[in-house]
């Protein structure tokens, strides 16, 4: 329980607080941490559906983020089951709309042809993925970031526009996101509570 307070960023002192009718008993936003589930789910059931060469990596990657969620939801005394069961209704009809369509798309090729990367070119202290949301990966180890747009090895900078926080991390792992945090990255540019950096700015340094 400990190691789960200090993850989410809870000080020493914890009261329980009500969210929308759900118990917090560990300080945790139960309405953070729903939202960050479905968005996470929702990843999930897109990379399902269009699955390409990185898909399989992807969905690991956010697979281990949506069972820390889950934790959480249930150390903070979280109420149902976050949108996890409408999540999975949505992955469902995805998997069989999406399948059709493409089906029907791509009739007689064998593969798609992979889109071109902009940000790989993109000069030192650019910034990039303009509009993108930040989220953690679950990951534990020194600070770092997961990425789908960069290789690794590549130096991103992320600030949190929200507290003027940033941290400077290499990518290390493949994701479906611009920037996916691991936890220590995450802890360096956080607000208390929440899950999602929605307010963000992303740039490549190197």
């Amino acid at each position: 329980m400990n190691q789960r307070r200090q993850a989410a960023g809870c000080g020493n002192k914890v009261e329980a607080k009500a969210e929308k009718g759900q118990a917090a008993t560990s300080g945790e936003d139960c309405g953070g941490l729903d939202k960050a589930l479905q968005n996470n789910l929702n990843f999930i059931a897109g990379q399902k559906a269009n699955p390409d060469a990185q898909s399989e990596a992807r969905i690991a990657n956010r697979q281990a983020v949506v069972d820390l969620i889950q934790q959480r939801r249930k150390a903070a005394g979280c109420k149902g089951d976050g949108g996890a069961a409408q999540g999975n209704a949505n992955q469902g009809n995805n998997n069989a709309g999406n399948q059709g369509n493409a089906n029907a798309g791509n009739q007689g090729q064998n593969t798609a042809a992979p889109k071109p990367d902009a940000n790989q070119g993109g000069a030192s202290g650019q910034q990039v993925c303009q509009g993108s949301t930040v989220t953690l990966s679950g990951e534990g180890g020194a600070p770092a970031a997961s990425s789908g747009e960069f290789p690794i090895g590549t130096t991103l900078k992320v600030t949190n526009l929200d507290n003027n926080k940033s941290t400077t991390v290499k990518v290390a792992s493949v994701s479906g996101s611009c920037a996916l945090l691991n936890n220590a990255a995450f802890e360096q540019v956080r607000e208390p509570g929440k899950f999602l950096i929605r307010n963000a700015k992303i740039e490549k340094i190197g």
